[in-house]
């Protein structure tokens, strides 16, 4: 309740200034068969659309808690990582408005939960399938989210011992998904539709909102504090622990280079890394001992983020 009490906070703003389905471009053909239904529902409401931005990022926060806390990547049960994931989303506008990149940041939770069962498993096979086809699935909507399959390789390379046919696995699992929208495609007689699938480029824009780079170093920041600050009780962790920590900053690195292969850079896309960042934020808050040093500087990020709404145009 009271996590949900600070998501109506933090994201008030935004309720009170709401923004219409993101389309610039690079979106998948089921994003844009989704907002076509769902605008075919209830107009384009930019009310419903950034409602449910909020409602699917306090469920994510959610979800994310429970891997967590499930596998005990923090000493204690915690919500700073679900606090922190609020927070950080909420430091750029272009972050809370319904997009491709909202939706993946889900499915890239099913993901998550899949890495971090892969350094148990005698056999990941079925796993590794399950990973690649919920990647597969996350192109559907994201078409540069397929470069996550750098990930899936990252962390069978960290999790487990080389074994090509977990990798050739994944990959079917990969492709899984297009082979079926391709069938549907053609036995609907819809084929020309792949004619609008988004092509995968590279851009190096040149950024100029201090809004983005302000939510850019200030997320990088924390990363960076929160990987350090957990060099103090590494060698202490469980191997486990210590190979899924190893995969989340794989996940960042790898998340904060997807928008640049998008068809138009868009720094929205940008929120892909915010899911996996926001454990080592939370870590920088779970590590200082001091709670009045904790509260400050937690005050201090939700003060810029106030002001960066509510006082800066």
């Amino acid at each position: 309740m009271l996590l949900f009490i600070y998501t109506l906070f933090v994201k008030f703003y935004y309720l009170i200034n709401p923004s219409v389905y993101q389309a610039d471009g690079s979106e998948g053909l089921v994003y844009d068969a989704l907002t076509a239904w769902l605008e075919g529902i209830v107009g384009k409401s930019p009310l419903f659309f950034t409602a449910a931005t909020v409602m699917l990022q306090f469920l994510q926060a959610l979800l994310l808690t429970r891997i967590i806390n499930n596998h005990r990547l923090f000493p204690k049960d915690t919500y700073l990582p679900a606090m922190s994931y609020l927070l950080f989303t909420s430091l750029l506008e272009s972050w809370n408005v319904f997009s491709p990149a909202v939706l993946v940041n889900t499915i890239m939770l099913w993901i998550f939960s899949g890495i971090t069962d892969l350094y148990m498993r005698s056999s990941a096979r079925d796993v590794a399938f399950n990973l690649g086809f919920a990647m597969g699935i996350c192109g559907l909507f994201y078409f540069p989210a397929l470069l996550f399959v750098a990930l899936l390789f990252v962390s069978l390379l960290i999790m487990r011992s080389f074994r090509l046919a977990e990798w050739i696995i994944g990959l079917l699992g990969l492709i899984c998904p297009f082979y079926l929208l391709g069938t549907w495609l053609f036995l609907t007689n819809r084929w020309d539709a792949i004619e609008n699938l988004p092509r995968i480029g590279f851009h190096l824009p040149m950024i100029t909102n201090y809004k983005v780079w302000g939510a850019f170093v200030v997320s990088l920041l924390f990363f960076v504090t929160g990987w350090l600050m957990l060099q103090r009780t590494f060698n202490k962790m469980l191997i486990q622990g210590r190979k899924i920590w190893s995969a989340m900053a794989v996940y960042v690195l790898v998340a904060i280079f997807i928008p640049f292969f998008s068809a138009t850079f868009t720094p929205g896309y940008w929120v892909l890394a915010i899911l996996p960042l926001s454990l080592f934020a939370g870590n920088v808050f779970w590590t200082i001992t001091n709670n009045t040093f904790a509260n400050a500087v937690h005050l201090l990020v939700l003060a810029y983020v106030i002001i960066m709404q509510y006082f800066s145009h």
